[in-house]
């Protein structure tokens, strides 16, 4: 049925005009992004089937690649990129501290900070976040990008963005791909040695949070963190 042919109450467009964007299912929202349907699918038909795809339902978009979306049958190269524009702006979004300060002493502020980014990538991403005397974040430092299994990290490449915007300490963050952010020993080893390195330079290593799907670890929570 193409959307034309619902009722205007339940077409996506005027139930969001009218009784508000939050109370649209998540079909509906998707159909508004691609905007149109395929000859045999109504936009919202086609939404649902997108979803239908990803086992973790509308979270599986988070980390759906342009050649995953392109394989559905209906999606092309703007339906694909119109979607990939909606996640990265959620991320974005979601990661904008704003008008909020943000603690850099609390490590479930940092982390919330950069959950929906990082959670549901299939590469570990290592940041740095850089932190002036007052404890205010004045910079975030994308450090490296590793495979699945590890990220390498060398201090030089840690430290050099800190020295260079006179940080005074810095918060270590990494995802895990597999979801369990239980701390590997290679993280609990490369936390040492960053922290012994920062003492050299005078930054203080204040954490190293590491980020699951929708849970994370603090290796100073811990007390590993020395």
């Amino acid at each position: 049925m193409h959307i034309k042919s619902l009722p205007e109450y339940e077409r996506p467009v005027e139930k969001a005009w009218t009784y508000g964007i939050n109370r649209l299912s998540n079909a509906e929202l998707l159909a508004l992004i691609i905007h149109t349907g395929t000859g045999e699918k109504s936009a919202i038909g086609l939404a649902e089937e997108i979803l239908s795809i990803f086992p973790e339902g509308i979270a599986g978009l988070g980390s759906c690649s342009k050649e995953e979306l392109v394989e559905i049958s209906g999606i092309g190269k703007t339906k694909a990129c119109a979607i990939l524009s909606a996640v990265e702006l959620g991320k974005r979004i979601s990661t904008t501290p704003g008008k909020r300060r943000i603690s850099a002493v609390c490590s479930e502020d940092v982390a919330s900070l950069f959950m929906e980014e990082l959670r549901y990538l299939k590469k570990e991403h290592f940041k740095s976040v850089l932190v002036n005397t007052k404890g205010d974040i004045i910079y975030i430092d994308d450090v490296s990008i590793g495979e699945l299994s590890s990220t390498v990290v060398h201090p030089r490449e840690v430290f050099n963005m800190a020295v260079k915007k006179s940080a005074a300490a810095v918060i270590l963050i990494h995802n895990h791909p597999s979801g369990d952010p239980t701390p590997s020993r290679e993280d609990i080893e490369t936390t040492r040695r960053l922290v012994k390195a920062g003492e050299i330079l005078g930054i203080k290593v204040l954490d190293h949070i590491i980020i699951g799907d929708g849970k994370f670890i603090s290796l100073n929570g811990l007390g590993l963190n020395t």
